[in-house]
């Protein structure tokens, strides 16, 4: 049997009668001589404290164990313990020559050798990043020796080693990291070894690894995660993916790009392959996942990944996890425990659980979330973490666009596939979804009332509470919420009215409808820059997500009680602009064309009860009913107004919205002078109200080509319900809306007044 020759004589002499003895005793079977020289070897030589010594001690143990041949598995015990104590001794010669004579035991052994292999990778570990490179040199060679055997080997004792591999792939040096890579490669090429089933004990380590400064360990370390991966697609059914999400969460937050975007491909993987059972762990991948999704070019690859991981992610949440039809009363559901209030949740860090927050400083050595049983069906799904999440990134106004226009996505799909649930988390979510309104982007936008808008008309959201029964407080917190009370006045004072109640023309509006109006307005009071610069979008598109009369009427009947006059005022006149010229009101100016029907005349007079807080934009709806004779009315009373600037500039803009395609009908009636005197009177009215201007020579070149001017004369009496000039509906009361018109006048005169007392009176002026 070969072994390392040493060069000096002495050395080499004590191996020859090391060999020459053990070899008789071997023929005798005297055990207790062998031991006796195992034992003089190590205690006298091996430990000596002289270093010379420990060298012949060494090459004698290695004697001893050649001298033994197969019976060596005896005493690999003795043999082994002192040789790997001189691995760690301060001489680089001695560490030399105890690889050595480890290389020569291990190689006689053999197979024997496998139950103590754990102590074996320990000392060849710290060898492998040993400073000398012929110390260095000889822990390669014992290395692959070792591969060899454990490869040739069916007895390897994998549950034993785990521990320690799990130990020693944390270390930081480099050679000792590429030395626990090889032994991995190893382990995972042995059939007989499925290393699969321990991934979880080394996963982590495995990407730390991953972010070495070294090319090669990364290369290498990519290899071996490839492997697994390749694995994992070969047999899902036998991997723990529940085990691993926590250390995935993790990696996908690194400002590594390699392992970021690998960590991030095993997502994708798992969520594909573990389907539900990685809901559980929603949060916390959503934690990782959407801040990837406003990554620019440079982290392409990382933002395509995270998006298929998102989107399938998504697909997971079905209707079949929300509650029951029959939800249990709160007093019930607020005695029962929660099942995210367990000990777990607690003792968890945020972010990477079923329960977690947005927090992303996650620690590799701590637990994100306690793992779900794999085993356990069918799979629950909790939205408390989720909303948690969601709502923290979209609270932070730091984030990209991308992410959150896919946390409102998020949001709109939980709420469509899981609507009775979500509706416990609505009052939390409300606040930062209007507060979200003021965001620069309209791609967020107009996500954000798509969410807002299926929050008011969810069947789910209807509650049995109808708020307090005063009137809407536009000057409450965001998160006090009121609900109106059908009946609380009556709108027209007639028989047959149906007060300050909705619509029922799209009865899927729920209580949250008319919370969404009051607080949107609140918003549109307090943040004034908002109005101006995307009221009418907002509004708008809330009319093609919506119910645009039912959005129209609940924001007239709120503002018919708002105290803060002139933002009334200027809603009201953005409102109107709204319904005259967008495309979207087209049906609505329809109805109001035509008030034959009880509702239309409902809400022509809840319109006009509000519309009142701007006379100009009153006439103008006037003029959209075709009530031209009351519209000739109010211009009367316009005397008896305070003519301010403003005042004057909305009626050079009624005079070129006249001119518009909206009120070509108008236009045409002018034609038939005799049964619209009321009409042509209205106009000159306004003639008569502007200076001498460009609206005004634009309103008086139109009066001029109407036919027949001396028709003009005819009495205030109309003819008996001519086609055109239609009959005031008996139960529309012109006068008492006509007296409403001047006591809001009057309110807003002395709301001037108290302005100009404050020295803030001062009209914004517009060149006419």
């Amino acid at each position: 049997m070969a072994f390392f020759w040493l060069p000096w004589y002495p050395l080499h002499h004590i191996a020859t009668v090391t060999c020459l003895l053990v070899r008789e005793f071997v023929a005798q079977n005297n055990t207790v001589q062998i031991k006796h020289v195992i034992q003089t070897l190590s205690q006298e030589f091996a430990l000596s404290q002289h270093p010379h010594s420990r060298k012949g001690g060494l090459i004698g143990l290695a004697a001893c164990s050649i001298a033994l041949g197969k019976d060596s598995g005896l005493y690999l015990k003795e043999l082994i313990e002192p040789v790997l104590t001189c691995f760690n001794d301060a001489d680089s010669r001695l560490r030399y020559y105890a690889c050595e004579a480890l290389y020569n035991i291990v190689k006689v052994a053999r197979g024997a050798v496998l139950p103590h292999f754990n102590v074996l990778f320990d000392g060849l570990s710290k060898l492998a990043a040993d400073p000398d490179p012929n110390v260095k040199s000889g822990s390669e060679l014992l290395d692959r020796l070792l591969k060899d055997i454990v490869t040739e080997s069916n007895k390897f004792d994998l549950v034993g080693f785990i521990p320690l591999l799990r130990e020693r792939i944390y270390s930081n040096n480099q050679y000792a990291r590429q030395f626990i890579i090889s032994w991995i490669l190893v382990l995972e090429s042995v059939p007989d070894i499925n290393l699969l089933d321990y991934l979880p004990e080394i996963l982590d380590g495995l990407f730390q690894i991953l972010g070495d400064n070294g090319k090669e360990i990364r290369k290498m370390c990519e290899v071996v995660l490839g492997e697994f991966l390749k694995e994992i697609k070969k047999n899902p059914s036998s991997v723990k993916f529940a085990e691993m999400a926590n250390i995935l969460v993790i990696h996908c937050q690194t400002t590594d790009d390699l392992i970021q975007l690998t960590a991030m491909c095993w997502m994708r993987e798992f969520i594909q392959l573990a389907g539900r059972v990685m809901l559980p762990y929603s949060s916390g991948i959503l934690t990782a996942v959407l801040p990837c999704l406003a990554y620019d070019d440079r982290k392409k690859s990382i933002k395509e990944v995270a998006n298929v991981c998102n989107q399938s992610l998504m697909k997971l949440v079905t209707p079949e996890d929300d509650e029951p039809d029959e939800p249990k009363p709160m007093a019930q559901r607020l005695a029962e425990p929660n099942p995210d209030d367990t000990p777990a949740k607690q003792e968890g860090t945020a972010g990477g659980g079923p329960d977690g927050s947005c927090d992303s400083s996650f620690s590799s050595g701590s637990s994100v979330f306690t793992p779900a049983s794999t085993e356990r069906a069918p799979v629950t799904l909790h939205l408390d973490g989720i909303v948690q999440v969601l709502n923290c990134h979209l609270s932070d106004m730091a984030i990209g666009m991308m992410t959150r226009i896919a946390v409102l996505k998020w949001l709109y799909h939980l709420y469509i596939k899981t609507p009775r649930k979500m509706f416990r988390h609505t009052d939390s979510l409300f606040p930062i979804l209007l507060q979200t309104l003021s965001d620069e982007s309209d791609e967020v936008i107009l996500k954000d009332l798509e969410v807002l808008a299926e929050i008011a008309s969810s069947p789910a959201g209807q509650t049995d509470d109808p708020g307090p029964l005063d009137g809407p407080d536009l000057r409450v917190s965001h998160s006090e919420l009121q609900v109106p009370t059908p009946g609380r006045a009556n709108l027209l004072n007639t028989p047959g009215t149906k007060g300050l109640e909705c619509s029922p023309s799209t009865p899927t509006m729920n209580s949250y409808f008319y919370k969404f109006m009051i607080n949107l307005l609140k918003r549109f009071s307090s943040e004034r820059k908002l109005l101006e610069a995307r009221g009418a979008f907002i509004i708008r598109q809330l009319c093609l997500l919506l119910n645009a009369e039912n959005i129209f009427h609940s924001m007239a009947d709120i503002l018919l009680q708002e105290e803060d006059l002139k933002f009334a005022s200027t809603m009201v006149h953005t409102l109107n602009t709204i319904l005259l010229t967008s495309t979207e009101l087209f049906q609505l100016r329809n109805q109001l064309k035509d008030l034959k029907t009880l509702e239309s005349q409902n809400l022509f007079c809840c319109l006009y009860r509000s519309w009142c807080h701007n006379p100009v934009t009153t006439v103008s709806l006037c003029f959209l009913t075709q009530n031209y004779r009351h519209a000739y009315d109010l211009i009367q009373k316009f005397g008896d107004l305070e003519v301010t600037v403003d005042f004057l500039t909305e009626v050079d803009k009624l005079v070129q919205l006249i001119e518009c395609p909206i009120f070509t009908y108008l236009r045409l009636q002018l034609l038939d002078v005799r049964n619209n005197p009321y009409l042509i009177k209205a106009l000159y009215g306004l003639l008569m109200l502007l200076p001498q201007c460009s609206a005004f020579q634009l309103l008086s070149h139109r009066l001029q080509c109407v036919p027949k001017p001396e028709l003009l004369q005819a009495g205030d009496s109309p003819p008996a319900a001519p086609k055109s000039q239609k009959a005031d509906s008996p139960s529309i009361d012109y006068a008492e809306l006509l007296q409403h018109f001047e006591k809001v006048q009057k309110k807003h005169l002395e709301a001037r007044h108290q302005r100009s007392g404050r020295g803030d009176h001062l009209d914004r002026r517009v060149v006419l």
